[in-house]
C-alpha cells in the first residue's frame, strides 16, 4: 500500500515506524525533517502528506506532531479524509470498523515504541466494515461532508 507519512520534528519513533513500513511492504513517502534536520512546521508537512491522500498518489497517510492533535485536526479539513488520532490498538481498530479512517494521527510525545506496533498492526489489519449500520454511519459522514462544503461554497 502507498502510504504518505509526516511527522514536524525528527523523533525516535520516526525510523521505527519508516521500519515498520517496509518491513510490512508498503510504499512509503514521508515528509518531514530528517535526523539531524531543525523541526518543521506542523502544518506543511502534514498538508504535504494529505494532499498526496487527497489526489491519489497515496492511499492512506501517517501523520505525526507532539500531540498528534494539530495534525489530525489539520487532515481533517481535507474532503473524504477520515482521520483518527489513535494511542492503542483498540482504538485504532475501532477507526477501521466504525469510521472507514483513512488517516492515522499518532502523538510523538505519547507513542511509545510498544504502542506504536500495537497501533500499526491494528491499523492495517484490520478492514472497514461492511456491515449495514456502519456503511450507514460511514455514509451519514459523507453526505455531512457534502453538505457543508456546498453550504460554504455559497456563502
Amino acid at each position: 500500500m502507498k502510504i504518505a507519512v509526516s511527522s514536524d520534528a525528527y523523533h525516535p519513533l520516526i525510523p521505527q515506524l519508516l521500519e515498520w513500513m517496509a518491513r510490512n511492504g508498503h510504499q512509503v513517502t514521508y515528509f518531514g525533517p530528517q535526523e539531524g534536520e531543525s523541526d518543521q512546521d506542523w502544518t506543511r508537512v502534514t498538508q504535504q502528506a494529505i494532499q498526496e491522500v487527497h489526489k491519489g498518489s497515496a492511499e492512506e497517510a501517517i501523520v505525526l506532531c507532539w500531540t498528534g492533535t494539530g495534525c489530525t485536526i489539520l487532515a481533517n479539513k481535507f474532503p473524504g479524509i477520515r482521520a483518527a488520532l489513535c494511542l492503542d490498538g483498540e482504538t485504532a481498530k475501532g477507526a477501521r470498523i466504525y469510521n472507514h479512517a483513512n488517516v492515522l494521527g499518532l502523538s510523538l510525545r505519547l507513542t511509545t515504541s510498544e504502542s506504536l506496533e500495537e497501533v500499526l498492526i491494528q491499523w492495517f489489519e484490520t478492514p472497514f466494515s461492511t456491515d449495514a449500520w456502519n456503511l450507514s454511519q460511514v455514509n451519514s459522514l459523507s453526505q455531512l461532508e457534502k453538505t457543508i462544503s456546498s453550504a460554504s461554497k455559497n456563502e
